[in-house]
């Protein structure tokens, strides 16, 4: 096992119902980890020991079931693997980054799919997959039953990136015409990112 091994999940998001919830907890009770939950109005927390470090899962309460949601930082493979197939099974969104040496992989992934794939090594920053807009009927339904804006700010991020690197392209090449669009481009992105945040 790679002792460096450590996996973020950034803007999670996962829905559940009380019974999935209590099966995830017979589950990791199974697997070997020590856990302990709470439960308050407004959200429910499994908190999972992994070795010395205490992984706090939060569950907020919807009107109808709850919806795992927040940021969290995962060095135990077994627990990475684990909310990995939460993530497929449930159809859910996060921004995956598995740190590596002296990599960083970053997966984007909607509605449980991987929908674009980016690879950092050092200052290098190299798209390795990018899926298409394709969209159909049902997953606009989803789409429209989860939070647009982290959808949007999503979307966003992945535009600014990819803006970003377009701008990088040109500053080596030297084509001023573009640099200008890029930054104009980003001047109108980062408005954007700002109307969100608020």
């Amino acid at each position: 096992m790679n002792k460096s091994y450590e996996v973020e999940y950034c803007n999670l998001e996962l829905r559940f119902d009380r019974r999935h919830i209590q099966q995830l907890i017979r589950d990791l009770i199974q697997d070997g980890y020590s856990l302990y939950w709470s439960e308050s109005e407004t959200i429910f927390i499994i908190s999972v020991r992994t070795g010395r470090k205490l992984t706090k899962l939060r569950f907020h309460r919807l009107a109808k079931g709850y919806k795992l949601v927040g940021d969290y930082v995962i060095k135990d493979v077994k627990l990475s693997d684990w909310l990995e197939k939460q993530i497929g099974d449930l159809r859910g969104h996060a921004v995956v980054k598995r740190f590596k040496d002296r990599q960083i992989l970053i997966e984007s992934i909607m509605f449980g799919e991987v929908i674009r794939q980016v690879e950092i090594t050092g200052v290098e920053h190299r798209v390795i997959f990018q899926k298409g807009p394709v969209v159909d009927s049902r997953k606009l339904a989803e789409l429209f039953a989860s939070q647009s804006a982290e959808w949007q700010l999503l979307s966003l991020q992945q535009e600014l990136d990819a803006e970003l690197e377009k701008l990088f392209d040109a500053l080596e090449c030297g084509d001023k015409d573009i640099v200008e669009a890029c930054k104009e481009k980003l001047r109108r992105l980062r408005i954007e990112l700002i109307q969100l945040e608020w």
